[in-house]
Formats: structure tokens, sequence, C-alpha cells
């Protein structure tokens, strides 16, 4: 059972969950020190991450988001901060992409299809397609 559990549901449609689930990575990568891979799916796609006491993943599909993390026995005793934080980050980014004519982000992000090549941040993306961070 995960420590931590959060569900969203959206209407933005899998490219722009998609490119929402890349900005989240980006940020938790740089805010957080966690090391994202992304496994693109036909119909949904994985971010994984984990880091030293932290371990999880976000299911990015068309109409929702799902966060799984599970945190090792020091986090675990601030479970509460630590979901109250990626709550936040979360529903900024799910606001900013629900507002007529918000940015769209760096990119078009990635496209359907298979996983593919790694690139420098661990984020997997589909052949011939950078991630954000590598662009």
């Amino acid at each position: 059972m995960p420590d931590i559990r959060i569900h969203r549901a959206h209407h933005l449609g899998l490219p722009r969950a998609r490119q929402i689930a890349w900005d989240w990575a980006e940020q938790v990568e740089r805010d957080f020190d966690l090391a994202c891979s992304v496994l693109e799916g036909d119909g949904s796609d994985t971010v994984e991450f984990q880091r030293t006491g932290v371990s999880g993943r976000l299911i990015v599909a068309a109409d929702h988001f799902d966060l799984e993390a599970r945190l090792g026995f020091l986090l675990g005793a601030f479970s509460k901060t630590i979901e109250a934080e990626i709550t936040k980050n979360l529903d900024a980014l799910l606001a900013g992409a629900a507002r007529p004519g918000a940015p769209r982000g760096k990119s078009d992000g990635p496209v359907g299809g298979k996983a593919g090549k790694t690139g420098k941040t661990g984020k997997t993306a589909k052949a011939g397609k950078a991630p954000p961070a590598a662009r």
C-alpha cells in the first residue's frame, strides 16, 4: 500500500496531460532531486520517480492522473507535508493548463508510442524525440 495516493481528474486529453506530466517531472527533478523516467504507452504513460527514501509513479491518462508514492522510514514521518507539497505542485500545473490561452510549455512533449530512448535526465522518450530537459 502506498504512503501517498493522489488522484486528479481532468479534461485535457492525453497529449496535453503528457506535457503537464513532463513539466511536473522536470520540476521534481530540479526541486527535490528525484530521478524520473517516462514510459510511454498507447493509452497512458507512466512517470516513475525515485531517490533515497522515496519511490513511486505517476500514471498519466487522457482524463486523469494517479500518483502513488512509497516513503522510507525517515520520510514517512513527513508524509502529510510531502503529500501537501506534491498536491500543491500538481494542482498548480493543472490549473495553469485549464486556463484558456495558457502557455503550452516549452514543447508539445512526447508523442504516443512505446518507450524508446532515455535522455540525459533519465526520461524515456519515443525514439527520435528528446526529453524536454535535453532540448
